[in-house]
Formats: C-alpha cells, structure tokens, sequence
C-alpha cells in the first residue's frame, strides 16, 4: 500500500472549483435566468476576509470575494442600482437571506460547511 507521500507527488494539483448558482428570485423578476458563477476562495482569502470584515458583513464581503460573474465592480451596474461599492451593490441586489445562502455556497466550495 502506498503512502500518503508516494500517492501525494503523484497527484495532479486541483484546479480551484466554480459552480453556477441560480438566483430564483431575481431570475423571476428578469423573466429569464439570472446565473452568478460562483469560485472557492483560498485559504489567505478567507483569513484576510474575517480579519477584515467581522459580523454581518464578512457574509457580503465572502459574496464579493467568490462571485467571478456578474462582476460587481462593473460600473454600468453600479450605477444602474445606485450604489456608490461593490459591496453597497450586493446589500441593494440581493436579499439578507440571499447573501447568507450565497456566502454559505462559496464556503462550501472552499472546503466549509461539507455537512
């Protein structure tokens, strides 16, 4: 049997996951689907997050930080929903529950919260 070594310098290095997460709400609203492709975040990512940004706002800053699509430093969009941050955007855009849900999503593509 081989050892966690030997089975270790063998394996590929994993590519960082993505996974599109439909937004039913606001798909509803737009009448068509409204897809955000959501990436894991690293390990130094996660940690300068929480150093960063404690209480509810970590959950918006993970959002920022693991949606790749839409970007929400686009500034057409900023400026079509009145927001002066990216992270104004996502509080105007999205529901509470809506940014906990997607928070939990990127977490789970980074490793947290597999149960």
């Amino acid at each position: 049997m081989a050892d966690a070594l030997d089975i270790l310098l063998r394996a590929e290095i994993p590519q960082p996951q993505e996974k599109d997460f439909k937004h039913k709400r606001l798909s509803k609203l737009c009448g068509e689907e409204v897809i955000f492709t959501l990436k894991e975040l690293g390990f130094s990512r996660v940690a300068e997050i929480k150093k960063m940004h404690e209480g509810e706002e970590m959950e918006v800053h993970i959002v920022l930080a693991g949606v790749k699509a839409p970007d929400f430093k686009d500034k057409a969009l900023l400026s079509k929903y009145g927001a002066a941050t990216p992270a104004e955007l996502v509080k105007k855009l999205l529901l509470p529950g809506e940014i906990t849900d997607m928070s939990r999503e990127i977490e789970k593509l980074s490793g947290y919260r597999t149960s």
